[in-house]
């Protein structure tokens, strides 16, 4: 130590600054933590070395088809253990709001066999499903205490359409509620025939509401050229509509029978189509007799 150095530490002065130790770090260590205070290279480290690892290791694992299939076992092994316990189990299927016929329909809709689990069942499935039944307008399903309970809105039956080979029940706004095979139990429903009958409910309703009158009589109504209908009666007697205000038509017809007795006559069509001009055609037996009675008044007259 020199004598500079000696006196610096008798009276307790700091050192030389060119004496004291280097502290500052390597090039490489500088650029080490450099790179550390990277984000990117953080999160590489962190996490996707760790995660690449987990992967190696499971990647690994299931290469082999007897692991992958032993834990598919366990987890249907598992769902199975759940699904059949007794506390979501379905017992009885209750359907409300419905006619006898109709919850028949619904029943036969859902093939399902009890019991079964409701973590098995699929309830916009099953709704949907309701809802194909042409009779169902609108089903909410629930779940209730081992009961899964059906409320139906009933199609309510408002016509019947003759189509070519079967019968089709509509409701008052077209849409079908159900086929028949005959009519039986439904002869107090109106009937209605021909292309298109079916699109036109409400006006066909109100034919048969102005035809109260004259109701026991009405066997139904048929639309004709998909343009306008004829009002079938018993006895083989039609009155022919127009297009336009076939009501106020019909009140005509029934009012002239009321005061005339038209239709209680040997009268087989009641022509309307034109309001101005009512056409009334008699059948062929009165037909017949007319011509007789004309042929014995002429004779008469010539001699």
């Amino acid at each position: 130590m020199s004598a500079i150095d000696n006196l610096r530490a008798r009276f307790g002065l700091s050192p030389s600054p060119k004496d004291l130790p280097d502290y500052s770090p390597s090039l490489m260590k500088y650029r080490m933590e450099r790179i550390w205070l990277t984000p990117f290279y953080k999160f590489l480290v962190r996490t996707g070395l760790p995660l690449a690892v987990v992967l190696a290791v499971a990647w690994s694992y299931f290469s082999k088809e007897e692991n992958r299939i032993q834990l598919v076992q366990s987890i249907d092994s598992a769902r199975t253990m759940i699904e059949d316990r007794p506390e979501f189990s379905i017992r009885l299927v209750e359907i409300r709001g419905s006619s006898a016929i109709v919850s028949e329909q619904v029943r036969e809709a859902l093939p399902m066999e009890f019991p079964i689990s409701s973590l098995r069942l699929n309830l916009k499935a099953v709704r949907e499903r309701i809802e194909s039944v042409d009779a169902v307008k609108r089903a909410d399903v629930y779940l209730r205490d081992g009961v899964l309970e059906i409320q139906i809105d009933e199609r309510k039956p408002a016509l019947i359409w003759r189509g070519q080979s079967h019968l089709e029940l509509v409701d008052s706004i077209g849409e079908r509620a159900g086929v028949l095979s005959s009519r039986k139990g439904y002869y107090d429903i109106p009937l209605i025939t021909g292309t298109g009958a079916q699109d036109h409910v409400n006006e066909a309703l109100a034919i048969w509401a102005a035809s109260k009158p004259i109701v026991n009589r009405v066997r139904g109504l048929r639309r004709m050229g998909e343009r306008r209908w004829d009002l079938v009666l018993d006895r083989q007697q039609i009155i022919q509509l127009p297009v336009q205000d076939p009501v106020i038509a019909l009140e005509r017809v029934i009012a002239l029978h009321g005061a005339r007795d038209v239709l209680g006559r040997d009268v087989s069509v009641v022509d309307m189509r034109d309001v101005r001009r009512p056409i009334l055609r008699l059948s062929v037996p009165a037909m017949d007799q007319l011509y007789r009675l004309r042929a014995i008044a002429d004779w008469e007259d010539k001699t």
